[in-house]
Order: C-alpha cells, then sequence, then structure tokens
C-alpha cells in the first residue's frame, strides 16, 4: 500500500504542478476557461501559486505526513472550488475539468489513510 501512496502522490503532485505551470506562464487552454468563468486576471498569479504549493505540499508529505494530508484537503477544497464556480457561472460543460483533479486528490488522501498515514514511514 505504500508504493501506490508514494506513486499516486507523485502523480497528483505532479498533475497539479502542470496545472500552476500552465496557468502561470498563461496557456491558452487554460487562460480561455478561466477569463469565460470571468475570474479576474489579478487572481491568476494567486491561484497558480495556490496549486505549486498544494503540489509541493503533496511531495513534502511523503517526509511529513500532515503536510501531505493539508496539502491533500486544500487541493481538493480548491479544485471543488472551481466546481462551485463553474455551477455559479452556469457552465455545467466545465464540471468535469477541475474534477479531474478532485478525484486523484481524493485518491492520494484515502490511499494515504490505508497506507497507515499519519504514522507511514518510507521504510513501511
Amino acid at each position: 500500500m505504500a508504493t501506490a501512496y508514494f506513486t499516486l502522490t507523485i502523480v497528483t503532485a505532479a498533475l497539479v504542478a502542470f496545472s500552476a505551470y500552465a496557468l502561470f506562464s498563461h496557456r491558452k487552454f487554460v487562460v480561455e476557461p478561466i477569463e469565460r468563468l470571468r475570474v479576474p486576471p489579478s487572481w491568476w498569479p494567486w491561484l497558480a501559486t495556490a496549486k505549486a504549493a498544494g503540489a509541493a505540499g503533496l511531495v513534502a508529505g511523503l517526509a511529513v505526513p500532515a503536510v501531505g494530508v493539508l496539502a491533500g484537503i486544500c487541493l481538493t477544497m480548491y479544485f471543488l472550488g472551481a466546481v462551485v464556480i463553474s455551477i455559479t457561472r452556469q457552465w455545467y460543460a466545465h464540471i468535469p475539468i477541475p474534477l479531474t483533479y478532485v478525484a486523484p486528490a481524493v485518491a492520494t488522501l484515502v490511499v494515504g489513510t490505508l497506507a497507515g498515514w499519519p504514522h507511514w514511514t518510507p521504510h513501511s
């Protein structure tokens, strides 16, 4: 189970880090939807920073499990917030996009718990 947790953590962190990079670098596939959702450009760096911090927190959680738990919870809330924004803006077709990030964040939390978090260590 520890191997599954480690792998899932790295994959989730990479996915979220790529999302942060795409927003930091104003990639068209990220900017167009975020503009359509009417998220002010002044928020973009903060949102990208939150994603990057979440990705880093997941990786740090491999050494300090409490950090990983907090990062997983925060990322789940972040992307559920994106679902709420999609609903309030009545762009229902966009909802699967943030769910693509919610699912691995939640899975990381669940597998981490099954692996014995917060008592899991690399040697178990």
